[in-house]
C-alpha cells in the first residue's frame, strides 16, 4: 500500500484569533490612553482656570478695554478721515484729559462725600433699626441687618475685595493702570494677537475661527459702547434727581449708581440701598421719593436704553444674566459679578456659531 498523504490539519482557532486580537488590543489601548490624556488635560485646565482666575479675569478686563478703545478709534477714524493709530492716540489723550480734568475739578468734593458716606450709612442703619424695633412684627428684620461697625468694614473692604489681580486700595489702582495700558497695547495692534491665536488652530478651521473672533469683538464693542452711554445717563440723572430731592451726598451717590450700572439688575439695587438709607435718616417720605427716583431711572433704562443696546449687540435673557452673575460672583467675587454679562455675551456667540450653526446646522437669526 502506498502511504496515504495526510492533509495538514488546520491550525487551532487561537492561532487565527491571536493576530487579530493584537491590533484590536493595541487600538483599544491607544483609545484608552487618549481618553485618559484628554481627561487629565481637562482637569488640569479646570485647575489652571481656578487657581489663575484673578489673572484671567484681569486679562478679560484688558480685552474689554481694548475692544472699547478700538471701537472708539475706528469710529473717529471714519469721521475725520485719519489713520486708526493716530485716532487711537487722540482717543487716549482725550480720555486721560477728561479723567484728569474731572478728577481735578471734583476730587475734593468726591473725597469729602465719600468720607461722609462711610459715616452716614451706619448711622442710617442704626436709625432704621430703632424705628423697626417699635413694631413687633418687623422686629425680626433687624436681626438680619449687620452692625454699623460691620458696615464700615464692608464698605472699606469693597475695593480691596473687588478681585482681579492685586489686593488693597493701591492694588485696585494697579488693576486700573494695567487694564488701561494693556488695553491700549491690544487696541494698537489687535491683528497681531488675533493672528497669534488663530495660528494655534488647524488650518481647515482658521477661517471659521476668525469669523467667530470678529463676531465676539463686534458684539462686545457694541455692548460696551451702549453700556458706557447708559452708565453716563444713569449716573447724571441719579445725581441730579437726588440733588433736587434734597438727599445729601448726591454727587458720590450718582457716581456709584453710574459705575454699578455696568452690572445689570444687581448693580442698581446695590447703588440704591445707601441712597435710600441716607434719605430715610432724614424722613421716611424722602426715602420713598428716593425709591421712586431709582425705580423711574431703571424703568427708563430697562425699556428705552437697554433695548437700544441689545438691538446692536446681543439679546441676553434676564434670567440667564442673573444666573451668570450669581455663578461668577460665587466663584470669583465682585469682579466675577461685574464681568459676568460680557462673559455671557461672548459665551452666547460661541455657542451659537460653533454649536448651533456648525454642529446642529441651525441658522441663528440676527436680532433686529
Amino acid at each position: 500500500m502506498r502511504g496515504s498523504t495526510r492533509s495538514p490539519s488546520p491550525p487551532p482557532d487561537d492561532a487565527h484569533d491571536a493576530p487579530r486580537e493584537a491590533p484590536q488590543q493595541r487600538q483599544l489601548a491607544k483609545r484608552t490612553a487618549l481618553i485618559n490624556g484628554i481627561a487629565v488635560l481637562f482637569i488640569l485646565g479646570l485647575a489652571a482656570v481656578w487657581y489663575a482666575a484673578d489673572a484671567l479675569l484681569l486679562i478679560f478686563a484688558c480685552i474689554l478695554c481694548a475692544v472699547l478703545l478700538y471701537k472708539l478709534s475706528d469710529m473717529l477714524a471714519r469721521r475725520i478721515k485719519l489713520k486708526r493709530q493716530w485716532s487711537l492716540a487722540l482717543v487716549v489723550v482725550l480720555l486721560f484729559a477728561a479723567i484728569g480734568l474731572g478728577g481735578w475739578a471734583m476730587a475734593p468734593q468726591i473725597s469729602e462725600q465719600a468720607g461722609k458716606l462711610a459715616e452716614t450709612v451706619p448711622k442710617s442703619i442704626q436709625q432704621l433699626k430703632s424705628v423697626v424695633e417699635e413694631y413687633p412684627l418687623l422686629k425680626k428684620l433687624t436681626d438680619g441687618l449687620p452692625e454699623p461697625e460691620q458696615i464700615v468694614k464692608q464698605m472699606s473692604s469693597l475695593v480691596p475685595n473687588a478681585g482681579l489681580f492685586f489686593g488693597g486700595v493701591l492694588g485696585a489702582i494697579g488693576n486700573v493702570v494695567i487694564i488701561l495700558f494693556v488695553g491700549i497695547y491690544f487696541a494698537a495692534s489687535p491683528h497681531l494677537y488675533t493672528n497669534g491665536v488663530i495660528k494655534l488652530i488647524p488650518q481647515a478651521k482658521r477661517h471659521r475661527a476668525r469669523q467667530v473672533l470678529n463676531k465676539i469683538g463686534q458684539t462686545l464693542a457694541s455692548w460696551l459702547l451702549g453700556k458706557s452711554v447708559s452708565m453716563l445717563i444713569v449716573g447724571t440723572a441719579t445725581s441730579i434727581g437726588l440733588s433736587l430731592l434734597g438727599v445729601p451726598l448726591a454727587l458720590i451717590l450718582g457716581i456709584i449708581a453710574g459705575l454699578l450700572d455696568f452690572v445689570p439688575y444687581l448693580g442698581p439695587i446695590m447703588a440704591g440701598v445707601p441712597a435710600v438709607l441716607i434719605a430715610f435718616s432724614i424722613s421716611p417720605d424722602l426715602a420713598l421719593y428716593t425709591v421712586l427716583l431709582f425705580t423711574g431711572v431703571q424703568l427708563v433704562e430697562g425699556y428705552l436704553l437697554q433695548p437700544l443696546i441689545e438691538s446692536r449687540a446681543v439679546d441676553l435673557p434676564p434670567a440667564l444674566t442673573i444666573v451668570m452673575q450669581l455663578v461668577f460672583g460665587t466663584l470669583f467675587g465682585f469682579a466675577g459679578v461685574a464681568l459676568a454679562t460680557p462673559l455671557a455675551a461672548a459665551l452666547k456667540v460661541l455657542v451659537q456659531m460653533l454649536y448651533v450653526e456648525d454642529v446642529l446646522g441651525d441658522k441663528v437669526e440676527e436680532s433686529t
